[in-house]
């Protein structure tokens, strides 16, 4: 799977890098020069993390940071989107805390 956020469709973008050369004149020189054009990317901060949906279940998820950092997300549950807030499922002996106790 590509490096997509699956919330927000953020995916890598491609830009250029340019090479500047010179004193501007500003700061008392004759100009900047243009030496050079590279391509670039821009890639987004796209973290896999394990949501808990309101139902119960666990899904892994490809997530900016942006919408973690949010803390809502939209999910289709049996056929309607929801907006829910965004709660992390616990992994391995964390989990024995949160179970109820019989």
């Amino acid at each position: 799977m590509a490096r997509r956020c699956e919330q927000t469709g953020k995916a890598t973008r491609s830009g250029k890098s340019i090479a500047r050369r010179g004193l501007p004149k500003k700061k008392g020189g004759v100009g900047l020069n243009i030496t050079g054009h590279t391509k670039r990317k821009f890639k987004p901060n796209i973290q896999k993390i394990r949501v808990l949906l309101p139902n119960g279940t666990v899904r892994r998820m490809k997530l900016a940071a942006s919408v973690i950092k949010k803390g809502e997300i939209t999910v289709t549950i049996d056929g309607v989107q929801q907006t829910v807030p965004l709660v992390k499922a616990l992994r391995g002996r964390n989990r024995e805390f949160t179970r109820p106790k019989d």
